[in-house]
C-alpha cells in the first residue's frame, strides 16, 4: 500500500483572537501549551502509517516559510502553496492532482491541521482501517466521532446499514444542528461528528471530483501538464483563483455513491473555538483552565486563561471569561459571549 498524507492548513482560526491572527493562525501555534503547534501535532499522530517524503500541505502561500519551520522533515517540494483561499474542494483537488501524476496508485488520507486528537494509537488504527478498504476499492471512508454530547457546533454524519463490524454506510451528510436537534441526532445513536477525515485512493477521488465537481476538475486539468515544472507556482496563481469556493462535502461528499463512515473514539476535538479548547486543558478545583507561565486565579471560576507571552497575570473575582493576550492586545471576553470575536476581532 502506497500511502500519502494531505493535511490541509490554509485556514485563518478567527474564533481564536487574539491567539489566533491572519498572519499566524491557529494551527501554528501551541494551543495547548504542550510545545508543539496543532499542525505539529497532525504530521506526528501519522508516524507510522507513511513515510515524511509522503507528506503534502495545502495552505496558503503566506504561511510557506512557517510551515517549512515547523515541519522541516517534510520535502520543500510537498508543500503546496494557494494564491487565494477556495475552500476545501480546489485544496484537496490540488493535492491529488499532484499525486496522482507520479504516484497513481496512491492511498490518500485527507485531514485538517487544526484538529487535536488525545489517543494517537487508536486514531492509527482507526484510519489503517479504512485505508485497508479504500486500497483497491472504489469506495469512500470518512471518519466519524461517536458524540458524547448534543453539540451544535459541528456537522453529524447519519450512518446507514453495516459494511462489517466498523464500517457503517453513509446515509447523509448534515449540516450543524440547533440544540433540540443535536440531542435527537444523540439519542438516535446513530450520528456521528463529521471530524472532515477522509480517506479513498487516488482514481476514486478523481472520478469522483470529475463526476460531482467536473468545473474543478477541468481548472486542474489545465494546470496538470506543468505540475513537477518551474512554471507549475506561474500556472497555479492564474488558474487556482477560477475555481468555484466550495468545501468537499457540498461538492463531492454529498453526491457520491459507495461513502462509509468508521465511527471512532480517540479524543478528538476540531478546537474551533475558546470553549472547546477549555472543556480540555486540564482544570483547577474551580473549573479554570491555564495556559502561560506564570497565572493566579483568586475568587474566579469556568474561566480560560491563554497568555504565555506573559510573565505574571493575576485574575480575580472572574466567573466564565476569556482571557487571553499576544502581541500587545489583550481580550477579555465572557465565554458566553464568545460568537462575538470576530466581530470584536475588526476593531
Amino acid at each position: 500500500m502506497e500511502t500519502h498524507i494531505v493535511i490541509m492548513a490554509g485556514g485563518i482560526g478567527s474564533r481564536f483572537w487574539p491567539m489566533s491572527t491572519p498572519e499566524c493562525p491557529k494551527q501554528f501555534i501551541d494551543v495547548m501549551g504542550c510545545g508543539k503547534s496543532l499542525i505539529q501535532l497532525t504530521a506526528e499522530r501519522f508516524q507510522g502509517l507513511c513515510p515524511s517524503d509522503n507528506i503534502w500541505l495545502v495552505t496558503s502561500e503566506k504561511y510557506i516559510d512557517i510551515v517549512r519551520k515547523q515541519l522541516p522533515s517534510v520535502p520543500p517540494q510537498n508543500i503546496l502553496a494557494e494564491p487565494v483561499a477556495r475552500n476545501t474542494a480546489p485544496c484537496i483537488t490540488y493535492a491529488c492532482w499532484k499525486i496522482k501524476k507520479r504516484h497513481p496508485n496512491a492511498n490518500i488520507v485527507v485531514t485538517p491541521a487544526d484538529a487535536l486528537v488525545i489517543h494517537t494509537d487508536e486514531f492509527r488504527r482507526v484510519v489503517a482501517k479504512a485505508m485497508l478498504v479504500t486500497d483497491r476499492s472504489g469506495s469512500i471512508v470518512t471518519i466519524g466521532i461517536k458524540p458524547c454530547r448534543p453539540e451544535t457546533g459541528y456537522g453529524y454524519i447519519a450512518a446507514g446499514e453495516a459494511l462489517d463490524n466498523e464500517i457503517l454506510q453513509v446515509d447523509e451528510f448534515k449540516e450543524k444542528p440547533d440544540s433540540k436537534t443535536a440531542q435527537q441526532y444523540l439519542d438516535a445513536g446513530n450520528y456521528f461528528w463529521n471530524a472532515g477525515i477522509f480517506v479513498w485512493n487516488v482514481k476514486t477521488i478523481e472520478n469522483a471530483i470529475r463526476r460531482y465537481a467536473p468545473g474543478i476538475a477541468e481548472v486542474f486539468d489545465k494546470i496538470y501538464p506543468e505540475l513537477y515544472t518551474e512554471k507549475e507556482q506561474e500556472t497555479i496563481n492564474t488558474l487556482f483563483p477560477t475555481c468555484e469556493s466550495i468545501s468537499i462535502d457540498y461538492a463531492v461528499m454529498e453526491k457520491a455513491e459507495r461513502i462509509y463512515v468508521l465511527p471512532a473514539e480517540f479524543g478528538w476535538s476540531d478546537l474551533g473555538s475558546w470553549g472547546s479548547l477549555h472543556s480540555l486543558l486540564p482544570k483547577d478545583e474551580h473549573n479554570n483552565a491555564k495556559v502561560g507561565e506564570s497565572i493566579r486565579m483568586y475568587e474566579s471560576s469556568n474561566c480560560i486563561v491563554h497568555a504565555p507571552q506573559l510573565k505574571h497575570i493575576v485574575v480575580q473575582g472572574l466567573d466564565g471569561y476569556i482571557i487571553a493576550e499576544k502581541n500587545n492586545t489583550l481580550l477579555i471576553c465572557r465565554l458566553a459571549e464568545e460568537q462575538r470575536i470576530k466581530e470584536f476581532s475588526k476593531v
